[in-house]
């Protein structure tokens, strides 16, 4: 088999069989091309050729010749291993010689957060103009379920359960989740479809949230908007639409939320990925352990 036909043969797989989302689709398919164009450059040009050595060069080559992010580096090995294994799960190959390259350890950060009163600075919108209504729905919505950006462009009316409370959600993997509509995230969202008519064009547009086209929101249109909101409020302008998620998993969880229940909510498949949340406050972890550790009930005099 070609080089080029067993990396579409994967796509084809990706896409297909595991469902992935068309940014995971084009983030590996990109990974895959620039992987293939190094190895023709070493004279490497049948996938039966490519030994463990090949692929660590090529790993050492993006960290010192393209100055990549740890985080792009082991993003690019993930495509890389998934793809032998691939192979060699179809018996294209008769040995994965990714099996045993080791990713790059990612630095921990904590996430960065608003925090409540922060929130409350960037909510406090003048409903003067049409656009004031979207902004306004639109934050409120990211902030109340933890919608990723590129979830929140693509709502449509269908993803809209008033009589139930809730939003349906495909997110990644095309998995469904719903997640529950607060009463704020309800009637400012109310508010906007009220007088969304006057945003649309000649066009019909299924999206909720239009821009000045008439046309779907994008997500570089949302984060222009919150950047300059953060401005106009005097917050911090490095904030970006997946702090309003993180502040939203994180108030919740410093509320005394299940993290079972906001992994649902976020559409982690994993909960690992969900414990990035469990940097509570100090305050919170004492108060927690002054409220239910049964020596901390008793009384000091017992």
């Amino acid at each position: 088999m070609e080089f080029q036909e067993s990396i579409d043969e994967f796509l084809n797989y990706c896409l297909i069989d595991k469902g992935l989302s068309k940014n995971t689709y084009l983030s590996y398919k990109n990974d895959l091309e620039k992987y293939k164009n190094y190895l023709n450059k070493q004279n490497i040009n049948q996938i039966y050729d490519i030994k463990t050595s090949d692929i660590i060069s090529y790993i050492e080559y993006i960290q010192k010749k393209e100055h990549d992010e740890i985080s792009s580096v082991a993003r690019k090995l993930t495509s890389i291993k998934n793809y032998h294994a691939f192979l060699k799960k179809e018996n294209i190959i008769d040995k994965n010689v990714a099996v045993g390259i080791k990713r790059p350890k990612l630095r921990k950060s904590i996430v960065k957060t608003l925090s409540t009163d922060d929130i409350d600075k960037l909510l406090d919108i003048k409903l003067n103009t049409p656009f004031d209504y979207r902004n306004k729905a639109m934050l409120e919505l990211v902030y109340g379920t933890g919608l990723r950006v590129s979830e929140l462009v693509s709502l449509t009316l269908n993803n809209l359960d008033f009589t139930n409370c809730i939003i349906r959600i495909i997110g990644k993997g095309n998995k469904e989740r719903i997640i529950p509509l607060g009463e704020y995230s309800m009637y400012y969202l109310s508010q906007y479809l009220s007088i969304r008519n006057q945003l649309l064009k000649k066009d019909h547009c299924e999206a909720i949230f239009l821009n000045n086209h008439g046309q779907a929101i994008t997500r570089q249109g949302f984060f222009k908007i919150l950047k300059n909101l953060l401005r106009e409020k005097g917050l911090n302008e490095d904030a970006s639409p997946h702090t309003l998620r993180h502040s939203f998993a994180t108030h919740l969880l410093n509320g005394g939320a299940d993290l079972r229940s906001i992994q649902e909510m976020l559409g982690h498949s994993d909960i690992s990925t969900t414990k990035i949340y469990t940097h509570v406050s100090d305050n919170k972890v004492t108060n927690d352990y002054n409220e239910y550790h049964p020596r901390e009930k008793k009384d000091k005099g017992d």
